[in-house]
């Protein structure tokens, strides 16, 4: 039995991160959950999210979660998504300022508002919609799925993390910014793997097939 925990903390479409997993599963446990016993009892995470970093870490904290991931980082595979990505760095720009977990070294940052495309036009805040990803490194989480298949993002920050040897990807709005990270057993995205179709249904297929070596 491969017992999966979505950690529900109030922020993220969760319905459609598990019903995503449960499409590509087999012999599949999943709970979506912010109780301890049954987080720490899973054999893998998903650490989703969406909304403002401040309420996000705000609860993360206020239900522990901040330390019961330092503790899961130790020995199991663990898939942060978009804000759950993000709130894994050091700090983010968001909300005039805020702490975050710290799993790994880095900010993250705002996209400007005075973006613009090759021909001159205002590039929109937030980046919104399908856009193609490089696989910056080979990873296991990366089987069946090509290079510069595009995914669907809907964020207005992005990951600056200090290791440039921890990304696993990037993608470009209008010049690149870190798509992926990875460091042992964690492997993180900033796009929705639940609204990429085929190949986000593959990385939820690899990350329940993936025993946390890249």
């Amino acid at each position: 039995m491969n017992r999966v925990a979505v950690i529900d903390y109030g922020m993220g479409n969760l319905h459609s991160v598990a019903k995503a997993i449960e499409h590509v599963g087999e012999n599949l446990q999943l709970s979506v959950t912010a109780d301890e016993k049954v987080i720490m009892a899973a054999d893998r995470i998903v650490f989703p999210g969406v909304g403002a970093m401040r309420d996000c870490m705000g609860e993360i904290r206020r239900l522990g979660i901040d330390d019961m991931l330092r503790r899961l980082v130790e020995d199991r595979p663990i898939l942060g998504i978009c804000v759950g990505m993000q709130a894994l760095l050091d700090h983010s720009e968001e909300n005039n300022g805020v702490d975050c977990i710290g799993l790994f070294r880095g900010n993250v940052k705002r996209f400007p508002a005075d973006m613009t495309d090759g021909n001159g036009d205002r590039l929109k805040v937030p980046h919104m919609g399908w856009n193609g990803v490089r696989q910056s490194q080979p990873h296991i989480m990366w089987k069946n799925i090509p290079d510069n298949s595009r995914f669907y993002f809907v964020h207005s920050y992005y990951v600056s993390p200090e290791n440039a040897n921890e990304v696993m990807g990037e993608s470009t709005y209008p010049t690149p910014f870190t798509a992926a990270l990875s460091r042992n057993n964690v492997f993180a995205v900033q796009f929705h793997p639940e609204k990429s179709q085929t190949v986000g249904l593959q990385l939820y297929k690899n990350f329940l097939e993936w025993d946390g070596n890249s």
